[in-house]
């Protein structure tokens, strides 16, 4: 029986103290390195910028646009098919009806003259100045009803609607009567009494014995 020795062409070379990537790495073939594609950007130089863009403009250079606003004319009054301007005031509880039309400067108060019925001379200053103002005192006549309210309340409701009166007759009175403080009504009211309480806060007074 005879044995075989392998020749040396046939045996595998054995490789000794290699470390398992360097025996990988001998084991494969050597592949040529692949190198990254290289991307390639167009860039189109034909193209303009959208001009419907606004510009960006910051500090000193930024336009300063600035809107007035405007607030719309509020009339409180009416003229009916005659002509007559009316208007309507307030004043704590009271409430005067005024009419007013061309005239020679008639002033009546609920069938009275006007320093007939305002006993106060302060008070008949204060439904003048409204005419005076605007310059109509001779040349409109003047026909107040006010009731409710005491003398001071009346005296109030009647410059309001007054005033009220001669703005719808007359727009370009507007102005001056807002200036004047004319066209404001007076919103105050007396505060309601409250119960434990002698008044709206006045208390009852104390006794000890």
């Amino acid at each position: 029986m005879s044995t075989e020795t392998p020749s040396s062409d046939d045996a595998t070379p054995v490789e000794e103290n290699l470390t398992p990537e360097e025996s990988l790495q001998a084991a494969t073939p050597d592949a040529p390195e692949s190198e990254p594609a290289a991307v390639e950007v167009a860039i189109e130089d034909d193209v303009e910028p959208d001009s419907e863009l606004p510009e960006l403009t910051l500090g000193d250079g930024a336009p300063a646009e600035v809107e007035e606003l405007v607030a719309p004319l509020v009339v409180r009054g009416k003229i009916d098919r005659f002509g007559v301007a009316m208007g309507t005031g307030r004043r704590k509880t009271s409430v005067a009806r005024v009419r007013i039309k061309d005239g020679s400067g008639e002033f009546v108060v609920n069938g009275k003259p006007y320093d007939e019925f305002f006993c106060v001379e302060r008070d008949r200053k204060m439904v003048q100045e409204v005419l005076e103002v605007t310059s109509t005192r001779s040349s409109v006549d003047v026909w107040v009803r006010v009731n409710g309210g005491g003398t001071t309340g009346q005296t109030g409701a009647v410059v309001l609607g007054i005033a009220r009166a001669l703005q719808v007759k007359d727009p370009s009175f507007h102005h001056v009567l807002a200036t004047g403080g004319f066209l404001t009504r007076d919103d105050r009211m007396v505060e309601r009494k409250k119960f434990g309480r002698r008044k709206a806060r006045r208390s009852f007074q104390f006794s000890k014995r």
